[in-house]
């Protein structure tokens, strides 16, 4: 079974991940080394968290995991680890991998923020994570901040919660969902799924 790395920056709840990783076919690892990353067939970014405190955990790994993805290797970035393929945030002070060019923004001050809870995840075009999914389909969500990407041709998704926002990109090896599927029932599980066989591939 194809490895799965979760990079662990010190945001919580991690066991669901690993889980759901594990229901649809990873062999899901946690931690944050050079050492874990050589086995990785895809790493992982999860969310919820502090994008500063996120970049700073980062700091050390950070030109590896930038190689890694220039190579080929199969990034996931969910939530926060979706920001955090981006240059910067509002949040705070911190560099973000920058896979994607662009900068994560807050909600705006019209809507309760964090958006939690269910919201419809509309498709815009095809890839690889949406083959048997319909659109639109539902997700769970928890987030104060969403990625404004510079090159709109990544956004594949689009969610509305007071302003129409990226809910899933994608570039070449690089994955990104604002969502959290390991939290979204079986349309999140399915979603995993075609990750992992894109990681097959």
């Amino acid at each position: 079974m194809p490895k799965a790395v979760i990079m662990d920056y010190g945001v919580g709840n991690l066991y669901s991940l690993k889980c759901a990783l594990s229901k649809v076919g990873f062999t899901p690892l946690i931690g944050l080394s050079r050492i874990l990353l050589k086995q990785a067939d895809a790493v992982i970014l999860p969310g919820v968290g502090n994008f500063s405190a996120a970049s700073r955990r980062l700091t050390a790994l950070r030109e590896y995991l930038v190689n890694l993805a220039k190579g080929g290797v199969p990034f996931f970035g969910i939530c926060l680890g979706m920001q955090l393929m981006f240059q910067k945030s509002e949040e705070g002070p911190g560099e973000g991998l920058a896979l994607l060019e662009g900068e994560n923004t807050r909600l705006p001050r019209s809507v309760k923020v964090p958006h939690m809870g269910w919201n419809t995840v509309v498709v815009l075009k095809p890839t690889a994570l949406f083959e048997n999914l319909e659109s639109p389909f539902y997700c769970y969500f928890v987030h104060s901040y969403y990625p404004v990407p510079s090159d709109g041709g990544v956004i594949y998704a689009e969610t509305i919660y007071g302003v129409k926002f990226a809910s899933v990109v994608v570039k070449q090896n690089v994955f990104g969902t604002q969502f959290h599927p390991e939290k979204s029932g079986s349309a999140g599980l399915k979603l995993l799924e075609n990750f992992l066989n894109f990681v097959k591939r």
